[in-house]
């Protein structure tokens, strides 16, 4: 007889709150030994939902709950107290006492859950040590760089043995030299943390390289949520356009013509109806006169800004169609672009890619 499979621990997230001017209504899920990363513009409730899963913030209806077990049920269900849901907190600004040593930061919580001083301190230094700053135990967070200070955080989070592990921005304060040693680290004790983790990326380079699903928030609500390929492949709003470095169009497609609010885009013919369609700023082409030749897409449009990047210069382009270019700088020594100028714009339709909305 085989025996019965074990379910597998899993966060579920189906609540609603009210935060100052933001409502904030969740309904997600996030199983032992996976990592949600959660993206979106500013006040869109990214640490909001981190908060009320740690139990900082009460939930107004609905409930978080973890293997079946309710940590929060609203107002009149019950309750678990931050200090028992087994949830590690790195939090963006760290939080590291200032008068303890990076040691006894790490045994802090430890000694609260009534470890002796040199048992909690022994643990700790075994952290110190799998996060590469056993030489550092002695110093104060004023004597740590950003990333330093961030992996202690993180220790001292790990060192509860937490069933949930929750990290706001934890990239955002590290300088460019240090991120991508860092990053490099944290996704390395992610993926040994059995538990659930959700963390805020500061970034879509972030996100994608920590996580194994993202949910996208926007004005308190999840807009999106899949894996990495599927948030690039078929972003659903702007933002997540601008996040994976796409143009996108929502519109009403017919006969292989998208029609975007009074504008037009003529496009592989295998939809109808409702559509977002999606182009890579490399496939926008800009000439200085109108281009002939075989763009089935060609029109004239106002050059909003410009923009260098490490390897292109990104065009912003205005109109009844605005969307992002990028060029090389041969092609911007050869256009010769200014803001305000006129400019002509190529899109060929093989190069746009069309989705149900």
């Amino acid at each position: 007889m085989t025996p019965a499979m074990t379910p597998a621990k899993t966060l579920s997230l189906s609540f609603a709150l009210q935060r100052g001017a933001l409502g904030l209504e969740v309904d997600l899920e996030v199983a032992r030994g996976e990592t949600l990363a959660l993206v979106g513009p500013n006040g869109a409730g990214k640490t909001s939902l981190l908060l009320a899963v740690a139990g900082l913030l009460r939930v107004d209806q609905g409930s978080i709950r973890l293997d079946g077990r309710a940590l929060d049920g609203g107002p009149a269900g019950p309750f678990v107290a931050p200090t028992d849901r087994g949830v590690g907190f790195v939090f963006q600004d760290h939080l590291l006492f200032p008068h303890l040593t990076a040691l006894d930061n790490v045994a802090f919580g430890l000694r609260c859950h009534g470890e002796s001083r040199a048992a909690a301190r022994a643990q700790a230094r075994s952290w110190l040590e799998r996060v590469g700053l056993l030489s550092h135990a002695a110093h104060r967070p004023h004597q740590l760089s950003g990333g330093q200070a961030q992996r202690i955080a993180l220790a001292r989070a790990l060192a509860l043995s937490p069933r949930l592990l929750l990290l706001d921005e934890p990239l955002a304060a590290v300088d460019a030299s240090s991120r991508l040693d860092l990053r490099r680290d944290l996704r390395r004790h992610l993926h040994a943390f059995d538990g659930v983790r959700i963390l805020v990326a500061h970034t879509a380079v972030d996100a994608f390289a920590l996580a194994d699903r993202v949910a996208v928030l926007e004005g308190g609500r999840i807009v999106q949520s899949g894996t990495v390929a599927a948030i690039c492949n078929q972003p659903r709003t702007r933002y997540v356009a601008d996040l994976v470095g796409l143009n996108l169009f929502r519109g009403t497609a017919k006969a292989g013509v998208v029609d975007v609010g009074g504008a037009s885009l003529v496009v592989p013919g295998t939809h109808e109806g409702p559509v977002l369609a999606t182009v890579h700023p490399r496939a926008v082409a800009l000439f200085r006169a109108r281009p002939v030749g075989s763009p089935r897409n060609v029109w004239s449009a106002p050059v909003v800004a410009l923009e260098p990047a490490l390897d292109c210069l990104r065009v912003r382009l205005g109109g009844a169609l605005p969307l992002v270019a990028e060029i090389t700088p041969a092609a911007q020594q050869d256009l010769q672009l200014a803001v305000d100028q006129q400019v002509w714009v190529a899109v060929k339709a093989t190069e746009i890619a069309v989705n149900p909305a």
